[in-house]
């Protein structure tokens, strides 16, 4: 499966102080980011591909990482290009206790070591991931360097334009900058043929989230986060998921301000959540550690009944300041932090979780079915 011994050895350092030391995979380069991680036994290249982990170093939990492939890519096709969320790898790096470097699948496209070569993206594998998830789960903030043996931080690969403004050797942390012209589309697009038509505002969204769209009989509109929306014509608006602090979008939730003045309906999905918050009136907070995993209990009010959602966010709405026009609509079950809220009067909807999880749980893909039927 594996042969160490042709492996250089590769240093995570950590932000904290930790360092752990595992074998390199992938390009060889130094990277930094924030650590993030993973649960899933599956899904690691539309995870890598999803533009909400830019910036980010993402650690698997599962033992075994890379034995399927990684399906194949139809340039800027997301009607078939399943297994990615966008037509790149998106993280800083990432972290494995193994991975296979072979694959067999009928639907592989080639290797995920391949991939990440191919794409300068690094990473470390020997390293016991569950305790390094153990410990980004009990630290605050955490960064981290991934550097090979015999790479200076100064040589770092910069694959994004906002990196650029880090220094070689900082802890690139991505919610310091505005992440919306990195990752959202330079150009409106339109997929599908219907009536119900649904401008998607594109803060680095999720290919799952248009699939599902399209495949539910919406024509979608995919617009540039930075649009005019009053050049837009839609029965309906969808405000994407994506990286960052939502707080740091340019006048992005001044113009979603003024959608929630009209009555179309509008659902906004993780950061799409938290934008349509701030547009509400409330306020939004870091988290001392954030919410990752595909394994996110969560509640929904009045009911109580119990869904299994995919996340991963630094951010959260703070329950004190949800105008008295808005509802809690979901809450998270270990916390009780808020995961979703609802307007009391008009079709507006957001949640702080992934109903189109690709890969993860499909408990509450039904939130996606009941905004279109709003439109």
């Amino acid at each position: 499966m594996i042969n160490n011994l042709k492996r250089k050895k590769a240093i995570l350092e950590l932000s904290n102080g930790m360092k752990f030391e595992g074998k390199l995979i992938g390009y060889d380069a130094a990277v930094s980011g924030e650590m993030v991680f993973n649960t899933g036994m599956l899904g690691y290249s539309e995870s890598m591909s999803d533009p909400s982990y830019i910036g980010q170093i993402l650690v698997f939990s599962f033992c075994l990482i890379g034995n399927y492939g990684v399906p194949k890519l139809i340039s800027n096709d997301f009607i078939n290009s399943f297994g990615h969320e966008s037509s790149s790898i998106k993280t800083q790096g990432i972290i494995v206790s193994e991975i296979f470097d072979e694959s067999y699948h009928y639907g592989s496209m080639i290797p995920l070591e391949q991939w990440m070569t191919e794409q300068k993206v690094p990473g470390i594998m020997g390293i016991d991931t569950r305790y390094l998830v153990q410990t980004i789960r009990n630290t605050r903030n955490l960064f981290g360097w991934i550097i090979p043996e015999g790479a200076k931080k100064e040589n770092v690969i910069k694959k994004f334009p906002f990196l650029e403004k880090f220094k070689n050797d900082e802890y690139v942390d991505p919610s310091k900058f505005n992440l919306m012209p990195t990752v959202s589309t330079k150009e409106r697009k339109v997929f599908g043929k219907s009536k119900k038509r649904v401008a998607v505002v594109d803060c680095g969204v999720k290919w799952n989230i248009l699939r599902m769209l399209v495949d539910k009989g919406c024509q979608i509109e995919l617009i540039p986060w930075d649009t005019d929306f009053s050049t837009v014509e839609a029965d309906g608006w969808l405000i994407s998921n994506g990286p960052g602090d939502p707080r740091n979008t340019g006048d992005l939730v001044e113009r979603v301000k003024k959608l929630l003045d009209g009555n179309k309906p509008v659902l906004g999905i993780c950061l799409g959540h938290q934008i349509i918050s701030l547009a509400s009136g409330a306020k939004i907070k870091k988290m001392p550690y954030g919410h990752r995993s595909h394994n996110q209990p969560v509640f929904i009010i009045p009911e109580q009944k119990a869904f299994m959602t995919s996340q991963n966010h630094s951010y959260t709405v703070d329950p004190s300041t949800i105008a008295k026009d808005w509802s809690l609509w979901f809450e998270n079950a270990n916390d009780k932090g808020v995961e979703g809220i609802k307007h009391k009067t008009k079709p507006f909807m957001s949640v702080q979780f992934h109903p189109e999880a690709s890969s993860g749980p499909n408990d509450t893909a039904w939130i996606i079915s009941e905004f279109i039927n709003k439109l």
